[in-house]
């Protein structure tokens, strides 16, 4: 599912295998655990990097293992399931107390997307890949904590149009031309490399990670607010059931 390694002061957490890295309760509570584990054993200042291995970052949400079971109740049960670990995810992500760096090794779409958009500074190969919201062209809603991730990091709305209203599928140069990624790559092993190198001229300014931390929140509060609403939300449509 992933690995975590330490390599000096810096995490790199990978997305492992060839297959689409579908959002699913296994890989989301496996990377939740890897953060957890970082937050533990950081002492000193630190940076993550996470990347993935094969042609994808990943391709958003696990639908077939949504659908799997049959019965509409029973789908709308693990939809919602695979939905509150992301939210879970997404707010350990935005409390970790250091800087975060998405090396997007291929495509990434809808959840997936989001996922990258989730981290401090998102980095892209150019060879391959593209950035997608697919919910669009397959029918599903875009939820409100997802549409705060892009309002708090794409600044324009006209590319935030062309990105939920369009469904467009930008290519790494037109994410850099955008403002809607940091830089691209030649190739993934470069991706990452230059995920390296940032990360460590980042932790070279020695910040204090909690404070670090403690800002991005602040920073992200409209993505937490929203989640916060959704949770409640979840919470009160399950207890009705």
């Amino acid at each position: 599912m992933c690995t975590l390694e330490k390599r000096g002061s810096l995490f790199v957490l990978t997305l492992t295998g060839a297959d689409e890295h579908r959002l699913n309760p296994t890989l989301l509570d496996a990377i939740s655990a890897a953060l957890r584990r970082v937050k533990a054993e950081t002492s000193t200042p630190s940076a993550i990097i996470t990347t993935a291995q094969g042609k994808f970052f990943s391709n958003g949400y696990d639908l077939a293992w949504a659908k799997s079971s049959g019965p509409a109740a029973t789908y709308n049960y693990r939809f919602r399931l695979i939905s509150s670990k992301l939210r879970s995810l997404v707010t350990d992500l935005v409390s970790l107390p250091m800087p975060t760096i998405a090396a997007i090794s291929g495509h990434a779409s809808a959840a997936g997307f989001l996922l990258a958009l989730c981290h401090d500074y998102v980095l892209m190969r150019k060879d391959r890949g593209f950035l997608y919201m697919s919910e669009l062209d397959v029918g599903l809603n875009i939820p409100a904590c997802s549409m705060a991730v892009l309002r708090c990091k794409i600044g324009s709305p006209a590319v935030r149009r062309e990105v939920a209203l369009r469904a467009a599928k930008l290519t790494a140069k037109e994410a850099v031309d955008f403002g809607v990624i940091d830089s691209a790559h030649d190739s993934a092993e470069e991706t990452v490399e230059a995920a390296m190198r940032l990360g460590k001229e980042l932790v070279g300014r020695k910040w204090d990670g909690h404070v670090y931390g403690e800002i991005r929140t602040v920073v992200m509060s409209e993505v937490l607010e929203a989640i916060a609403a959704e949770d409640e939300g979840s919470t009160a449509t399950a207890s009705r059931l």
